[in-house]
């Protein structure tokens, strides 16, 4: 009898054992229908663009320039500040003369003097009482003496400085009282008529420097004046590396209006080449894991997988973003549940 109860237990113990392995079978089965991630999809466009180069730079004039007195001595005046304009013929600044008129007169007076010296060797050569190479030889003193004069009273008329176009002073660089040498610079100024000549200068890569050609358009922002696009030109163009940087510089005449920018304000310019490329456009649901101008999407692969694919962003706009390179070959994207997926995932496509 004990036995046959042993032999019981045995057995039920056996049924509910292997009760519990199927049960657990069961949970470690692959993933069933209803374990795949639903996701959308969308089909990857592409838009023929016209090619745009974005450099960055700082707005000044087309002329400037550091204004100097030709002599040197103390200055006695300057008649401008930082950020004034003036006028074309506007006196600016000037130095004390009292050096340079007595250097005047002291020519002046070598001029009287070699004058007299000349006039009584004519007369002494008439009377055959001195020769002709004394004669000459006044003669040339003279001359000397004349030349002397007309250099002393030309740097005479550089002991001020007088504005040779319309503009204004973006630095004040010496003061009154100051002792400055022969062309040591003064005032920094930019020349400039109105608004028309403005210009902005960006630094570009030599492959864009080769791209860029003179007469192209351009929108050009400034971080003064935002959410205004302003019309641009490129006029100019270096024909040599910056030496600090080692960027070419490419200069953009604005076309301003009524706005009137400040010299060396921050500007960005989007360059229209006129060379046209084939740009992918997404949605920018599709992105994961943007950093810059990188990204990474997630295409749609054989049997409901995906396969993590990185791209390079050219740009964007409101609704969509435009991939410059890693879409050649990839036909549909995940557009929703990105965050939720990996390269094992299995997914389920709906509407």
């Amino acid at each position: 009898m004990k036995t046959s109860l042993l032999y019981l237990n045995i057995g039920l113990f056996a049924l509910v054992f292997l009760a519990s392995c199927g049960h657990s079978s069961k949970e470690t089965d692959p993933l069933s229908e209803s374990d795949n991630i639903p996701v959308r999809v969308a089909y990857v466009d592409s838009l023929q663009s016209t090619e745009k180069i974005s450099a960055t730079g700082l707005v000044t004039t087309i002329n400037d320039g550091k204004y100097a007195f030709k002599i040197g001595g103390v200055i006695s005046k300057i008649l401008v500040h930082e950020g004034q304009f003036f006028k074309k013929g506007q006196l600016l600044a000037a130095l004390n003369t009292t050096e340079v008129n007595s250097g005047l007169d002291q020519a002046k007076l070598n001029v009287e003097k070699a004058n007299r010296d000349y006039t009584r060797a004519m007369n002494l050569y008439k009377d055959s009482v001195t020769t002709l190479e004394q004669v000459q030889n006044a003669k040339t003193a003279l001359n000397v003496a004349q030349k002397a004069e007309e250099a002393v009273a030309f740097n005479s008329e550089y002991s001020a400085i007088y504005a040779p176009n319309d503009g204004f002073v973006s630095e004040k660089i010496g003061n009154v009282g100051e002792v400055v040498a022969a062309g040591a610079p003064v005032l920094a100024i930019n020349e400039t008529n109105g608004n028309n000549d403005y210009e902005l200068k960006v630094g570009v890569t030599d492959k864009e420097w080769a791209a860029i050609s003179i007469g192209q358009k351009a929108n050009v922002t400034l971080d003064g004046f935002p959410g205004k696009t302003i019309a641009a030109t490129v006029f100019r163009k270096s024909q040599a590396a910056d030496q600090t940087g080692g960027a070419f510089q490419v200069e953009l005449k604005l076309q301003l209006g009524v706005i009137k920018p400040a010299a060396g304000m921050f500007g960005k310019a989007d360059i229209a080449t006129g060379a046209t490329t084939d740009r992918k456009i997404i949605p920018y649901d599709a992105l994961i894991e943007a950093d810059g101008n990188k990204a990474s999407v997630f295409e749609v692969a054989e049997n409901n997988k995906v396969k993590r694919v990185p791209i390079v962003i050219a740009s964007f706009d409101n609704r969509n973003v435009y991939v410059k390179s890693g879409l050649e070959n990839v036909s549909r994207i995940v557009i929703s549940n990105s965050p939720f997926l990996n390269e094992q995932s299995v997914i389920k496509i709906i509407k």
